[in-house]
Order: structure tokens, then sequence, then C-alpha cells
């Protein structure tokens, strides 16, 4: 660009240009790795998308370049009781230079890659936004440019939280995200950790994590409150640790988070000073809190008594219908009280008030007493039953249950021509291994649509599946495509978690040589003043409505030596490491507990289905590739055609041979 003036130095690893001939503001952050080099983040406003609401430019290093716009509406929308915020991912294939695969020729539907990555913009962002807000708020992230060397959806946590600042809308600051690979080698054996490593670095990876945050003030220091965590290890990590390499245990955890830090805090400081330059100023938007004061002192005055009695009933469904019934009585008592309010203004802030007041009574007990609504102490697992082979003709299966929360796990076992091909935008070309999570209505005894996979299920299948992939059997050890289905079919709390250990069940009944078997918990975390100190207490294997009035959800899953995946989402801001490390070993105590309880039932794998196909492999010389294939495949399909077999030939010469069933 012409005409650059730079302004303002380098504040730490920060520093702003504005081009006034072109009316260009530039923020860029740069992140040291030591030996591994420096990554650059820039964000620049003022060229593109001007009509938006708020319009970000954002590049990792040069070839990386993500335009991200929010947008949101002049009305609020009538008889929303939530904040209806939407990101869309819109993964353009001209930033790779490909033309889509599709029949017509140009993108459709978001991919899973996408999906995901709007999931990881959404949970950090959205507890920025004042509460109360009504009016629709959109924001798009459009992939403009890719190194296929790189990943993009980091990036785009960065670029959303920074069109947002932008935007004039109300949120308290701005979000940073940083992807960390922790990477030993001869030189680093004790690992280093790596901020937004290339696809080269990940293959080397021992545990990498997403961690999403923002500034927040502690005394006279800025700290970084740490808002969403999505982690997991190394596919070759069970090797890597026999080999002498680290184990990631939870002390791995507790340190990537500090490492994460201080890139956060710059990231967060670049779009903190791009926002003092080329911010819209914040406009006043109506709020629509759930209920007023007058309100909450009717209901608590009302229903406290008896609602601390129908919240010791230990069946969910038996403890629902009493307190929804209590709800509809309080209801009817009060709303004579609030004349001034509309008819439905009224009732929705007597319910929003009563659910409030279960929320407070829930927390203050597990507080000052350790009481849990289902009568267990904090570390306490919920009854655990485990069942495997229950459905006839499927390769393998599994029923996981924990409370009322129910798992059913299939395993479907192909050739290797049918592992995943992936058309998107990330380094990675195919999936040997999938899961797939489905989440019916009736789960929780509900009517609802069912169908095509909904953002929620294609995120849990992706935690469940990462869980899972760091022991699955190289294709070389087990030359098979695999296809895990959960299928959630009673829910009351982390059926992700169940998920991942009924799939470790149904693997091993489909004779999958796992590394080691993967179990998963959720814990939950109530923090509040308590004799004028603050309390934290945490929770093992929480229910659906501890989850809701928690302040965190934390699920851990691992092998019995080290994690395979973890995901963290906090309400609070910030969780001192103290309580965090207390909650991963009590975590880790609970996956000890499962672990022996599925090994009760199933220890190894059993011998495979004779429904499953058998797979053998031999490997020929690569120029004699053509030979077996035959001119225009005759010889191959002869082949096949007189004995039933399904021959796949690998770039090397690995040919595998299936037999339809055993």
């Amino acid at each position: 660009m012409s005409a650059r003036n730079a302004k303002n130095a380098a504040q730490h690893n920060v520093e702003f240009a504005i081009d006034d001939d072109f009316g260009i503001t530039e923020a860029i952050a740069t992140l040291d790795n030591g030996d591994f080099g420096t990554r650059t983040i820039r964000f620049e406003t003022g060229q593109l998308a001007r009509q938006a609401g708020g319009s970000v430019t954002t590049y990792l290093d040069e070839d990386t370049m993500l335009l991200s716009t929010t947008t949101a509406s002049n009305q609020p929308r009538e008889g929303f009781d939530f904040f209806p915020l939407t990101v869309d991912v819109e993964e353009r294939m001209y930033a790779a230079g490909k033309i889509p695969g599709s029949f017509f020729r140009r993108e459709g539907r978001p991919s899973t890659e996408a999906i995901l990555a709007c999931r990881l913009i959404d949970r950090p962002l959205r507890p920025t936004f004042v509460k109360g807000l009504r009016n629709e708020v959109q924001v798009v992230v459009t992939v403009l440019s890719m190194d296929p060397e790189e990943y993009y959806d980091v990036v785009a946590i960065n670029g959303a939280s920074a069109s947002t600042q932008l935007s004039g809308l109300p949120v308290s600051g701005p979000v940073g995200g940083v992807r960390m690979a922790l990477i030993a080698d001869d030189k680093h054996p004790e690992g280093q950790w790596v901020a937004f490593p290339n696809s080269e670095q990940h293959e080397r990876a021992l545990f990498e994590m997403v961690v999403a945050g923002r500034i927040v003030k502690k005394g006279r220091k800025d700290d970084v409150a740490i808002m969403m965590v999505e982690a997991g290890a190394g596919v070759n990590v069970a090797e890597r640790i026999k080999e002498g390499a680290p184990a990631p245990q939870e002390s791995t955890v507790a340190e990537g988070l500090e490492a994460a830090k201080p890139f956060i805090k710059t990231l967060c400081e670049a779009q903190a000073g791009l926002a003092e330059r080329a911010a819209k100023e914040t406009q006043e938007f109506p709020l629509f809190p759930a209920y007023s004061d007058d309100v909450y002192e009717a209901v608590e005055k009302a229903a406290s008594k008896k609602l601390e009695k129908l919240l010791t009933i230990p069946g969910k469904q038996d403890r629902d219908d009493a307190t929804n019934e209590y709800m509809e009585q309080v209801e009817a008592d009060l709303f004579d009280e609030f004349d001034d309010l509309e008819e439905a203004d009224a009732s929705k802030q007597i319910r929003n008030a009563f659910n409030a007041l279960m929320k407070a009574i829930v927390r203050t007990k597990i507080l000052t007493e350790g009481f849990r609504i289902d009568g267990r102490g904090v570390t306490d697992i919920r009854d655990l039953g485990v069942e495997v082979d229950l459905i006839p003709r499927a390769h393998g299966s599994s029923l996981f249950e924990r409370g009322e929360t129910q798992i059913l796990g299939v395993t479907t076992l192909d050739m290797l021509k049918m592992e995943q091909q992936i058309d998107s935008l990330t380094p990675v070309e195919s999936k040997r291994y999938m899961h797939h999570y489905n989440f019916p209505p009736y789960s929780t005894g509900e009517t609802g649509r069912v169908g095509s996979p909904k953002r929620r299920e294609i995120g849990h299948g992706a935690l469940a599946e990462r869980a899972l992939l760091p022991v699955i059997p190289s294709r070389e050890d087990f030359p098979y495509a695999i296809r895990q289905v959960s299928e959630a079919l009673g829910s009351n709390g982390s059926t992700s978690m169940g998920s991942v250990c009924a799939s470790t069940l149904s693997l091993y009944n489909a004779g999958v040589p796992l590394k080691a078997p993967v179990a998963g918990i959720a814990m939950g975390l109530v923090s509040g003043e308590v004799k004028g100190k603050e309390k934290f207490v945490a929770l093992t294997d929480i229910l659906g409505a501890e989850d809701a009035f928690g302040d965190m959800d934390f699920k851990v899953a691992g092998t019995s030596e080290f994690i395979t995946a973890l995901q963290l989402d906090t309400k609070l801001d910030g969780i001192p490491s103290h309580v965090l490390a207390d909650a991963l070993e009590q975590a880790r105590d609970a996956r000890a507990a499962i672990l022996e309880t599925m090994a009760e039932v199933i220890e190894g794998p059993d011998e495979m289905s004779g429904l499953a196909p058998r797979i053998t492999s031999v490997t020929i010389p690569v120029n004699k590739i053509g030979e077996l294939i035959g001119p225009k495949g005759k010889t191959i399909n002869t082949i096949t055609e007189e004995t039933g077999a399904d021959v796949s030939i690998e770039e090397d010469g690995t040919v595998y041979v299936s037999a339809a069933t055993g």
C-alpha cells in the first residue's frame, strides 16, 4: 500500500499502521515460537465489505486470508427469549485454486470442517455480548485464500472477534484464539508448545490444543481468562510414548493453557488497538432482561421452601415433572400481582425467575453442603451398565449406560476404499476412522426434527472421534475403513463421553485391536462466595441440570496412561489453575473407575464377526500395477467377477484383497 504512515510503536509484539489515502487500518501481531520461528496474524479493515456492520480481513502469514463480517438487524426479534446469534463459515474452493467437485461445480452445504469452525467461533464469542440483546447478529467468515499446509479455523476465531469489535455492538472485549501443538524432538525432548502449527508440525505433535480467551483485570495487572479449550492427543502418541516421549497427562493440559495465554494476550491487544482506531461508536440497543428484581423477589418468597424439597427428587423425569407442575402453580398464584406487565411478558418473567431461583438453590446447596440433586457426593459416578453384542448383523455393537444416559455404539468395517474422501480447504484429504453421533428428540422425552445432523451432533461426533483416534490401529496393522455410530437413546448428562465409552466397547466387540481402551467423563464446577471466601466445587459425572446451572462443562477422555481428548467451556472469567488441576485429577480417578467396569465385560478385541469382510494384503512392484489392472481394467475385473473378491490397489504397490464376509 502507498502512503502508509506507521502510527504507534510496537506494543509488545503488536504494531499498527494506517493508510490515510485509502482509509485502511492494520494491526499486526507477531507470535514468537522460539526455535520454531514466528507466525504473523494481520488484521486489516477499510478495504473490503464496507457496508457490513464490521469488516476485517485476517491473514495468517501471507497466503491464508479470511474475510469476517459482523452485522446486526435494525430491530429486535419479537418472541425470542434467547440471543439470536448465527455464525457461518463459507469455504470458497477458489481459495485453494480448485473448482468444486459437485455436479453444478459450485459450493453447496458447508463441510463438516466448516461447521466445526462455526462452533469454535460461536462458543467463545457468544458470552461477550451484553445480556438481554435480542437483535439478530450474523457473523460470516469467508475463506478467500488458503495455504494448503495451514488450518484456518482458529484464525477465524480472531477474525470474527475483530469484526465484532468494529461493528458498534455492545460486547465486553476481544477474544483471542490460538492452536497450540506440543512438539518433542531431539532438541526439545520434553516438548515445546508451538502456536499455529502447520500440517507437518500437526502430524508430529504429541498433543494439540485450541484455546480461546480474553483479557481481564486482576488487580492492577491484566490476565487472560480461558473461555474455551478443544484438545486432543496426536495420532501416533502411543508409539511416541513407547519411544520415550512424554505422555500427555493432566499437567500437560495446565502447561498448555499457560503457554497459550501470552499469545492470546497479544492477539487481543492487536484487536483492541484496531478497534481504538477504526471501530464504530457503540450503539444503543434495546435489552430484554429475563425478569425484573421485583418478579424474582416475589417468586423467591413464594416458592423457595417447597422448591428446595422438590429438587431432592432423584429421578430426572419425576423431578422435572414435579418442578414444572409447581412452576405453573406459582405462575397462576403470582400472575395478578404484575398487572402492569403485558400478559405474555408477565408469564415469561415469572417462569424465568422460577428457573433462576432453581439454579440458585442448586448452586447454594452444592457450595454449602456438597449436596447434589440426585443425592450423590461430588466425586461419585452414577450407576454404570455395560453390554456388548446386541445387534445381530452388526460387525460390533455395545450399550453403555451411566445413570439415565444411554448410548448404543455400532461398528462397521469395510475395505479401505470406503474411507471418507474430504473435499474441503483443510490439509486432511481422507479419514479412515469415521465417528457419527445421533441425538434423536426421544432421548430427552421430546418430539422434534429428525434427519440430517445438526451442528451439535456433528460437534459431539467430532469430539468422540478425536478421543478414539489416537488408539485406532494403523492401516498396516488393521487395513479396514471403520465407521462408528453412536446413538444417544437416553440423555441426562454428557452423551458425548458416553459415546466414547460405547465406542471402545463396540470396537473391541468388532475385533478392532485398539492400542488401549478409552473412557470419558464430564466434569462440572460451581463457584461462589461462602463465608466471605471464594469457593470452588468440582463435580464428577454431571447431570444435564448441573451442566445448565454450573460454571463449567469439562469433558475429559483418555486411557489409563494419557489424555486423548478434552473439551472445556466455562461461563467464568477464568478458572484458577489449581482448581483446573484438581478437576483433572478428579476426572482421572473417574476415568479409571469406568475403564475398570468396562474391562469386566470386555478387555480386548473379540474374534471378528462372520459377517465382517476379511482383508489380506500383498505387495507387488510398482511397475507391475498396470499389469495387474490390465487393459481398461480387464484383468482386475476378471478376478473380481470370478472370485467375488474385492481388490484395491494403493499407489505404493500394496494390494488389498477382501472377501465380502468371513
